[in-house]
């Protein structure tokens, strides 16, 4: 919650939660009518699987939607442990992603009576969303769902090996049951969180999707799941280029070690180019090319604008601002002190410009980019 408040300016207000959260919302550009087969971009957010919503101020489409001319579905699902940590007995796992499908479904039943095209649908997500896209190609009941698939952030790095830390997780909150309110519940999620700690990376993100638990594949099926999609779906995928700055940042040593002259900062950029190139840039690598090998189309990019002066850097949820909200929604974000609303909408015309040519089914040229702002290259 310190994230969404410091960094994404989103105030507890913005924020109020609910058991019975699983929403969503259609923004359609002026005067779209039934019939006009507009492209459809379907929004999964991110926030660690543990927070954030797809109606939040910042994550308005209203910008993308009113200058690409298409209709942006934007989901919210049940997250912690009421959306993600099975025990693989009572209490079922993958819930949130459930909810992502059936707003799926919900899209294809109805998105033409609101000027959609239901076959041409692209799904989008950031972070844990974009980790949600991910899974969803792996899925058997989204096939035909969504044609294109835009994954940003994912870090799919630290989803895999994950099942003695659920075992973990799940045994930290057994105590839980069904009548217990779900302030209660909420209220062991920190538990959970604290049993995953001596897991290493994969704890930063402790909730998530869980292989071999329905509608998931096992583990070890879940690159031949990837592969017989590729045909199927057109695949861009990509993070920003100091994802981990902000991170860390807030380490107490690391911020020592930044004040140090010349050496301090140099040290730091390594260790956020490494772990950034971990978690983020060799699967997103790997990802694209193994969805190439198999017979589809996949781009990879890397956003590369920041703030003027802002020492986070082309960090984690850069690219937010460059797709949703306005000036007043993003007034209080130290992610982009430092650029006035001029240099942000430059960059975001360019990027919103981007992201729905490839939902419209334009092909990408094999090297390209928007100077400044971001480079991509097919694999």
């Amino acid at each position: 919650m310190a994230f969404l408040e410091r960094v994404l300016g989103v105030t507890a207000e913005d924020r109020r939660q609910d058991e019975h959260c699983q929403h969503l919302s259609v923004t359609l550009p002026a005067g779209a009518r039934p019939g006009d087969d507009l492209p459809v971009m379907v929004w999964i957010h991110g926030g660690s699987y543990t927070s954030g919503a797809g109606d939040l101020a910042i994550m308005d489409p209203a910008p993308l939607v009113a200058q690409e001319n298409l209709v942006v579905v934007s989901v919210t699902y049940r997250l912690g442990l009421f959306g993600y940590l099975g025990d693989g007995r009572g209490r079922p796992a993958n819930l949130g992603l459930l909810d992502q499908l059936e707003a799926l479904r919900w899209v294809r039943r109805n998105i033409a009576a609101f000027g959609g095209d239901p076959g041409n649908v692209t799904a989008f997500g950031q972070s844990a969303g974009g980790d949600a896209v991910a899974h969803l190609m792996a899925t058997p009941g989204a096939a035909g769902l969504f044609r294109r698939a835009i994954i940003q952030s994912a870090p799919l790095g630290i989803s895999r090996g994950r099942a003695k830390m659920y075992r973990a997780m799940a045994a930290a909150t057994r105590d839980i049951t069904p009548e217990m309110p779900a302030a209660a519940v909420v209220a062991r999620q920190a538990a959970a969180g604290r049993s995953a700690a001596r897991f290493g990376l994969k704890a930063v993100m402790p909730f998530g999707t869980q292989y071999g638990h329905h509608p998931l594949p096992r583990e070890d099926e879940l690159p031949a799941a990837w592969e017989a999609v590729a045909g199927d779906i057109d695949v861009l995928i990509g993070h920003t280029r100091e994802e981990v700055r902000l991170f860390l940042a807030t380490v107490p040593a690391l911020q020592r070690l930044s004040r140090v002259p010349v050496l301090g900062e140099a040290v730091l950029g390594r260790a956020v180019d490494a772990i950034t190139a971990r978690v983020y840039g060799r699967p997103a690598e790997r990802f694209a090319r193994r969805h190439a090998r198999a017979g589809g189309r996949a781009h990879r990019y890397v956003i590369t604008w920041a703030a003027p002066g802002n020492p986070n850097g082309a960090a984690h949820t850069i690219d937010l601002p460059l797709l949703f909200g306005d000036e007043r929604a993003w007034q209080r974000a130290e992610l982009v002190a430092g650029a006035n609303w001029e240099e942000i909408t430059t960059a975001a015309t360019a990027l919103r410009r981007l992201w729905a040519e490839f939902a419209r089914g334009h092909r990408l040229p094999d090297h390209g980019g928007i100077p400044g702002v971001l480079h991509h290259h097919r694999a």
